[in-house]
């Protein structure tokens, strides 16, 4: 198992960064833009309560999925959900916190996939690759692959996670190179490959450049020019 870094990563951020901005020049870029990388890892405890609390905030707002999982919580009156508490709630008390007939089947799979040993220990989730990771949690009902990738970055703290099917990462992509039209996932995917072993940290910056104004490539763009201007000044 790799060690970890004081702030729950299993890799140095600032090595990262420095990796990226060597490979990909338009990356670096932003990376300078954007400024420091500042995940928080939320700290994984539970794997269960994770993946259970990912099936109910799924397609909800914020205030209305914690209102839901809070009623569910209470209905076994501990601190904490379990999945033995899952599979011993009738059908009808789950829906009457609020769940829906799709969130109350994943729920129970997850349950029962937690006790039959397919949902992992978060200790046992320490030695398992990327991958084999995946593999494991998309056999439960509800889980796919995006939500295991979630996992992976912010509450894992793995370093080469890149999330093709995500919409925003597609999106800060297409805003970065200035595309009209966001790359296919198989295209990320391919393009990608230069960001190993730390696409997790490209992936974030560009989660951040879907957030940013598109006046704010056209700086970029312009920044880049010059360089490559004063570049070949330079070599002449």
């Amino acid at each position: 198992m790799k060690s970890r870094t004081q702030d729950g990563f299993d890799y140095d951020p600032a090595v990262a960064i420095e990796q990226l901005s060597l490979k990909d020049p338009l990356l670096a870029r932003l990376i300078e833009h954007t400024g420091a990388f500042d995940l928080e890892l939320r700290r994984l405890q539970n794997p269960f309560e994770a993946l259970a609390r990912n099936i109910i905030y799924q397609q909800l707002h914020g205030n209305a999925a914690a209102a839901i999982h809070a009623r569910v919580l209470a209905l076994s009156g501990k601190k904490r959900l379990r999945p033995e508490d899952i599979l011993a709630a009738s059908e009808e008390s789950l829906r009457g916190a609020g769940l829906s007939g799709a969130k109350l089947l994943a729920l129970k799979d997850l349950a029962a996939k937690t006790l039959d040993g397919t949902v992992p220990t978060l200790a046992r989730l320490r030695r398992m690759g990327d991958e084999e990771i995946i593999e494991h949690l998309t056999r439960v009902r509800g889980i796919g692959r995006w939500t295991v990738e979630m996992l992976l970055i912010f509450r894992l703290g793995r370093p080469d996670v890149l999330p093709v099917g995500d919409l925003a990462v597609r999106k800060g992509f297409a805003l970065l190179h200035g595309l009209d039209e966001m790359p296919k996932p198989k295209e990320l995917l391919q393009y990608g490959e230069r960001w190993r072993p730390y696409r997790s940290v490209a992936s974030w910056y560009l989660w951040r450049a879907s957030e940013l104004p598109a006046e704010t490539f056209k700086e970029i763009h312009r920044r880049g020019a010059e360089k490559s201007q004063r570049i070949r000044r330079e070599r002449a």
